[in-house]
């Protein structure tokens, strides 16, 4: 009966879009809403809810505190280093966006050095069971309750695991899930996130921690090769714990709630693979180069990484210029510049990984974002350095520090690194949180920042030629 009325004075046969009276715009503007409705539809749709309980980030204690001078002196006194070098680091670290108390291990302060794997263990240890012991009591969890592990640590792999070094600490029961991320760098905080996630829609009723953090100790480069040298100016000792869980009775009591995660992996291209690598220079001293690609490749994979986190959280509106932007380019029917979406109508906080000041420049560039979503992020480098892939929970934590986090919040968490690749994972704050919290590494000092780090002179970057070309 609907329809024969629907349909009864309408031959169909002859139907075309011409009958609903559309112009060449209109058409597109249809087709455009046609197709985000129906990816609205298709959203995948996770049975289980997960929250993140709290976190804590390691602040490690004031021996270990160095400026920038202190960095230099212990360099010199290595004596491996040429004088052109030496000048090199001094400006790089000049520039860096760095502070004056940034945290370097105990072995690298010593005179000489003894980065041997004792002191590599040291520092390991320090920072994982530093976080996982502040996370446990700020929630109340006990070990044997954890049903997910999963850690990542860049360039440090030992046996037994990471992983394992905490089941034996903590006395993780017997079918716990554990997982060490190695060689994945700063994105594998992010990366471990989603990992989590999907791991808790298969064990019900379950907590899952995740412990992020580099190892400085063993991978302090000590030779002439430039781009090498980069990993000794900007990454300190850090590390942070999560713990995330997917029981209903925990959605009043938790801080966020996971709504999206989504990862870009770029490493089918021989540039984005290959422009962060680590290797042997000249002399046979292992380091981690970088390519002049490194800008370009980022771009390229954070571009790509938020095309599709657009379309999980975008507002329609966004969503239609974005799309009609691109069809115009893919057609040629104007000489347009891509239209970059407003994610700040989106999110209400972004906490991009701080890598180095000329990579926060250019995503705030790219992205539009103004001085007040770069704070935190900025502060962080500032403070902490590059902590690698717990630098975006320093950031998530200053922001808690200022109590900026307040009830419905949504907060982006955005990192890249090596392979090439970029994440990005988006949180909502179930209540207000933060305040004076004794656990959070900014509480004795929050209200001396933010500090002015904009007008620093740009770093004296010397990136290694792209190592082949694209095929």
């Amino acid at each position: 009966m609907l329809k024969h009325i629907l349909f009864s004075s309408f031959d169909m046969s002859t139907f075309t879009l011409e009958h609903l009276n559309l112009n060449s715009t209109g058409i597109i503007l249809l087709c455009l809403t046609l197709i985000l409705f129906l990816a609205t539809l298709l959203k995948p749709k996770y049975p289980n809810k997960v929250f993140l309980l709290d976190f804590a980030c390691h602040k490690a204690p004031d021996a270990q505190s160095c400026s920038k001078e202190s960095v230099m002196e212990q360099a010199q006194h290595y004596g491996k280093f040429s004088d052109a070098t030496l000048d090199f680091m001094h400006k790089t670290l000049e520039r860096s966006g760095l502070g004056e108390s940034t945290y370097l291990p105990e072995a690298l302060l010593r005179q000489p050095p003894n980065p041997c794997l004792e002191e590599e263990l040291k520092e390991a240890e320090a920072a994982m069971f530093g976080v996982v012991d502040k996370v446990l009591a700020k929630t109340g969890v006990r070990g044997d309750e954890i049903g997910v592990l999963v850690v990542n640590c860049c360039i440090f792999n030992v046996v037994p695991s990471l992983s394992s070094m905490i089941v034996n600490r903590y006395k993780l029961k017997e079918d716990v899930a554990t997982y060490s991320l190695q060689g994945m760098g700063c994105s594998a905080g992010l990366c471990a996130i989603g990992l989590a996630k999907n791991l808790l829609q298969v064990h019900p009723n379950s907590y899952a921690l995740v412990v992020s953090t580099e190892n400085i100790t063993g991978n302090a480069y000590v030779g002439n090769n430039r781009s090498m040298t980069l990993i000794n100016c900007l990454f300190r000792v850090g590390g942070a714990a999560i713990l995330l869980s997917n029981r209903p009775s925990d959605a009043q009591i938790a801080k966020y709630k996971l709504l999206h995660t989504v990862h870009t992996h770029t490493a089918r291209w021989g540039r984005s693979y290959e422009c962060i690598f680590q290797e042997e220079d000249e002399c046979g001293q292992v380091g981690v180069t970088i390519t002049k690609d490194l800008m370009a490749v980022a771009i390229d994979a954070i571009e790509a990484n938020v095309t599709v986190l657009g379309r999980l959280i975008l507002p329609v509106s966004e969503q239609i210029l974005y799309a009609a932007n691109w069809l115009a380019r893919l057609f040629r029917m104007a000489n347009v510049e891509p239209y970059m979406p407003n994610f700040t109508k989106a999110v209400d906080h972004v906490f991009p990984h701080v890598g180095g000041k000329p990579v926060l420049d250019e995503l705030q560039k790219s992205l539009g974002l103004s001085e007040a979503h770069m704070e935190a992020s900025r502060m962080t480098l500032y403070r902490f350095g590059n902590t690698s892939s717990s630098s975006i929970w320093y950031a998530l934590a200053y922001a808690e520090a200022k109590g900026r986090m307040k009830r419905g919040d949504r907060a982006w968490q955005i990192a890249f690194g090596s392979g090439f690749k970029c994440s990005s994972v988006i949180w909502e704050a179930i209540r207000t949180v933060g305040g004076q919290e004794t656990s959070n590494p900014w509480t004795d000092e929050i209200d001396g920042f933010p500090v002015a780090t904009k007008d620093i002179e740009p770093i004296p970057y010397f990136f290694e030629p792209s190592k082949k070309k694209e095929v």
